[in-house]
């Protein structure tokens, strides 16, 4: 794991660019795989980074594992280097956004 003030940034810069809280991200992966003939069971809803990311939001900084450390530092790259924190929200871009939500990243949320 990585250093105290390393996970520390880490935490902080997680929950800077995961702006949905583990209820909204969890109704959202539920939603999103909620289909006419099949749904998944509920704890199976969602991309298994969105469940990963859904499993960090429920910890505290003090329950973290080594592959928690990993998702988050893997979902901060990724939001970071797809959106442009200073500039959204884009409305038009409907599939990019719910890409971004399902690992916790509303575009639209101030």
């Amino acid at each position: 794991m990585t250093d105290s003030a390393g996970l520390d940034a880490l935490w902080e810069d997680f929950h800077h660019v995961v702006n949905m809280t583990s209820q909204e991200l969890d109704a959202w992966l539920r939603t999103r795989d909620a289909g006419e003939r099949t749904e998944p069971l509920p704890d199976q809803a969602g991309p298994p980074l969105g469940q990963q990311v859904l499993a960090v939001l429920r910890k505290r900084r003090t329950d973290l594992t080594d592959e928690d450390v990993r998702v988050m530092a893997k979902v901060v790259e990724m939001v970071s280097g797809q959106t442009d924190l200073a500039n959204e929200p884009e409305p038009a871009r409907t599939s990019r956004r719910h890409a971004l939500m399902s690992i916790g990243h509303d575009p639209l949320k101030p």
